[in-house]
This record gives C-alpha cells, structure tokens and sequence, in this order.
C-alpha cells in the first residue's frame, strides 16, 4: 500500500497526501517552508483525501496565504541573533516563571520551523528563537502557555481556563499566533 501521493490542485499547487497510524479522520496542515499535508488515516481512502482538500480549498488559499506571509517576513527580516536571542527569551522566561510562581528544569533554545514551543514531561522547555519576530504579548503567551505544561500536562478545559486567566485572553492570542502557522504544544 501506498504510503504518500502528491496531486496537484490548481490555485493551490502540490498537496502531499501521506497516510497516518496515528490520524483517525482526514486532517488538513499547512505549514510555512512546508506547504500543504493531508494526513490519510488507515481506513480511508487517497481518492476521499483528495475530496476533502477539493471541498477544503478555500480554507487551504486562506491558510497559505498566511504562511507565505510568515514565509516572507522571515526572509525580510533576516536572520536572528540568536545569542540575543536565547538572553533575552533567557530573561523573559525566568521572569514569568517568577511572577507567576513556575517552576521548570532547563530550557532549551531551537530554531524550528513548526513549532513556537514546548514542555517535556520532565519540564523542560523548548522555545523557538523565531519568538523574536513575534510582538512581546505574544511571545509572553507561547512562554506562558509552556510554563503552565509544567503543571497542566494536556490541553484540558482547566489548562485553557488558567492561560486565559494568566494571559487575559488566552483565545484572542491563540488566534493571531496562529496567523503565523506554527503550533505551540
């Protein structure tokens, strides 16, 4: 069995389709420097993979036109410093964890290309050093919501009730991030 097909839709241009172990519905991901991916569960078919992303393809412009955008301002602005960088998300870091009464093992600092951060089960965090193209709320709000994984490991209503009480509004910010086309986790 076939385990990726890529088509081609017109406006859209090439669409990987890639079957999934772990996917239980036909799920459409599109990411800056990757483009579009349609994870295909086992039990479905490429043919209805590709129908969905046909019925989704509104979404989809919508959706890569953002991460053009994030695609081209990241070329735009260069590149980071990224010992500025590491000391300066160092710094916001300890802060937020102090104020708010967190406590986590090591961070660690990446240039990744998916995801603005993370937070092991061990409480170490990951943290983009593209946070630095981003305002200083919502920076403040991808090191917060990994900050709160130190204590809440999943993304429960709980979890989302605290960020929004951490960040004032935890939806209005996961919203603009996501405009950015990376994943916090």
């Amino acid at each position: 069995m076939d385990q990726t097909r890529t088509i081609n839709i017109q406006g859209i241009g090439p669409v990987l389709l890639q079957r999934s172990q772990r996917a239980r519905r036909i799920i459409i991901t599109v990411r800056p420097f990757s483009g579009v991916k349609v994870a295909v569960p086992l039990q479905s078919t490429f043919q209805k993979a590709e129908e969905f992303a046909l019925s989704k393809q509104g979404w989809i412009i919508r959706h890569l036109a953002k991460s053009k955008a994030f695609e081209n301002s990241s070329r735009e602005t260069g590149k980071i410093d990224r010992n500025e960088a590491v000391r300066i998300l160092s710094a916001r870091l300890e802060y937020l964890a102090g104020k708010h009464g967190f406590l986590y093992r090591r961070v660690i600092f990446r240039n990744q290309k998916t995801r603005w951060g993370s937070c092991s089960a061990k409480n170490v965090i990951s943290l983009n050093i593209q946070l630095m193209k981003l305002s200083a709320e919502l920076a403040d709000y991808v090191i917060l919501h990994e900050l709160l994984h130190t204590k809440i490991k999943n993304h429960s209503r709980t979890f989302w009730a605290q960020l929004d009480n951490l960040t004032g509004n935890a939806r209005q910010a996961r919203a603009r991030l996501r405009g950015y086309g990376l994943e916090t986790q």
